[in-house]
């Protein structure tokens, strides 16, 4: 299979649980789709409405870490949605990932040319994790049945039942005040450091760093 493969990289991430608010803030091994879909819409310079989209992609880092962060809580009014009393500040640990990379496999050129000369900055997580793109090559895959390396990923859970840390992930978001999550459902997140593991899915390899991963393409359909 004839695919782009974009490399991003970045010296800090992090991809919030998501159904913790408050305390300790751990992070996420690898990005979720919304996060994905969200840097093609940074690159775009628009909220993209998908209808039906091929991708894959693969995230490794060099190191996980703890900081501490100031926050600022603030209480908003029940039904109206306005700030109301002070704003308090509180201290957290926060998880992060060190010396980030992640590479996209996409097909669709309109997608690849917008990494070309991204619209607005690119983020790998929050607001101070800037990214950038390193190189956009054209690479030949070759499909591989009973993938057993599949890692640095994400897969839908239900179905395949992979091994890893379940968490129930968006697939989007809406372009809506407030947003409102799209598709989400249980995914297996499996860090790039995970051994081998059987599976009966279709996948395509490719060689990163010496070493082979089998990429599985998410082929999502948005109603």
């Amino acid at each position: 299979m004839d695919v782009y493969r974009i490399k991003i990289t970045s010296w800090t991430s992090s991809f919030r649980y998501p159904n913790l608010i408050s305390a300790f803030q751990p992070t996420l091994e690898v990005p979720p789709l919304s996060t994905v879909l969200g840097l093609i819409n940074a690159a775009a310079g628009s909220y993209q409405y998908y209808e039906r989209l091929t991708i894959g992609y693969y995230f490794e880092y060099e190191i996980k870490a703890t900081d501490l962060e100031t926050i600022y809580q603030i209480e908003l009014h029940k039904t109206q949605n306005y700030p109301m009393g002070d704003v308090k500040s509180n201290v957290i640990n926060r998880e992060f990932l060190y010396d980030c990379c992640l590479y996209l496999y996409i097909s669709d050129e309109k997608i690849v040319r917008y990494f070309e000369k991204p619209f607005y900055q690119l983020l790998l997580g929050r607001s101070n994790d800037l990214a950038t793109v390193d190189k956009i090559e054209r690479i030949v895959m070759q499909k591989v049945e009973n993938a057993q390396r599949i890692k640095g990923q994400i897969l839908p859970f239900i179905g395949n039942y992979i091994a890893g840390d379940i968490q129930p992930l968006p697939k989007y978001f809406t372009n809506t005040v407030p947003r409102s999550n799209i598709g989400t459902e249980p995914y297996s997140v499996i860090s790039y450091k995970s051994g081998d593991n059987p599976s009966s899915l279709t996948a395509f390899t490719d060689t990163i760093n010496d070493k082979q991963v089998d990429i599985y393409f998410h082929e999502l359909v948005m109603e």
